[in-house]
C-alpha cells in the first residue's frame, strides 16, 4: 500500500484512449469477486443437494463416474460466469456512459497514474432522484490507500450536483472491505437479489 499526497489525487471524466485501462482494472478486480461468489453460491445447502441430485441421476446415464460427479458442477460455474458478466457497459464502456445522463470517472495520480473508477447512471423510470453507483473499482497497488473512499465522496458530489438526492449500489454478498467502506460511509441495506433463496447481490443506498 503506497503512502498517498492528497494533493496529487485528481478526478476527471474517462478519456477515450483510457478505455482499454479501465476496462482491464474492472476486470481485473471483477474476476476476484466472481470467483469468491461462485465458491459462496456453490457451498449454499441448497446448491449442495442439488448438485448431488443430479450427480446421481447422471451415473444412471453416462459410464464415468468423474463425468457425472464434475459435469453439474462446471455447467453451473459456466451458466453463473454468463449470468455474472452479462452488463451492457463492458463491452462499450466509453460509448455507454457519455450516452444519457451517466457518466464514468477515473482518478488519476502524480498526474498520469490511473488509479481507479467510478460510474453513475440514473435509476429505472419510476424511481425519480436516485442515481446508481456502478463500478468503483482500485488498482490493487492503491487498495487500502483512501483511493476507493475518495472517489465515492466524489461519486456522491457530482450526484448531488446532478440533482440526485439519493445513491443506490449493488454489491456482491463476498466483498466484505468494499460492503465495510459503505457502512462506513453512511450507506444501509435497503434489500438484494437472490439465488436459491441466498442473497448473493446486497442493495445498499444513501441519502445525500
Amino acid at each position: 500500500m503506497p503512502m498517498l499526497d492528497p494533493s496529487q489525487l485528481a478526478f476527471r471524466e474517462m478519456q477515450e484512449d483510457e478505455e482499454q485501462m479501465v476496462l482491464e482494472l474492472l476486470k481485473d478486480g471483477f474476476k476476484d469477486t466472481e470467483n469468491r461468489l461462485i465458491l459462496y453460491v456453490l457451498t449454499r445447502p441448497l446448491a449442495l443437494l442439488l448438485l448431488a441430485v443430479v450427480s446421481s441421476g447422471l451415473r444412471f446415464l453416462l459410464n464415468s463416474f468423474v463425468a457425472a460427479l464434475l459435469g453439474p458442477v462446471l455447467l453451473t460455474i459456466l451458466a453463473l460466469k454468463l449470468l455474472l458478466r452479462r452488463s451492457p457497459d463492458l463491452g462499450c464502456l466509453g460509448a455507454y456512459y457519455r450516452s444519457g445522463q451517466r457518466g464514468l470517472w477515473v482518478a488519476v495520480y502524480d498526474g498520469d497514474d490511473v488509479c481507479g473508477c467510478v460510474a453513475l447512471q440514473p435509476c429505472p423510470q419510476g424511481v425519480t432522484r436516485t442515481a446508481e453507483l456502478r463500478r468503483l473499482a482500485v488498482s490493487r497497488w492503491y487498495r487500502r490507500s483512501g483511493v476507493g473512499r475518495r472517489l465515492l465522496a466524489f461519486l456522491e458530489a457530482q450526484a448531488r450536483a446532478q440533482g440526485y438526492e439519493r445513491v443506490v449500489l449493488y454489491i456482491a454478498v463476498v466483498t466484505k472491505a468494499a460492503i465495510s467502506l459503505f457502512e462506513s460511509s453512511g450507506y444501509r441495506p435497503t434489500g438484494g437479489r437472490s439465488w436459491l433463496g441466498y442473497t448473493i447481490l446486497q442493495e445498499f443506498s444513501k441519502e445525500l
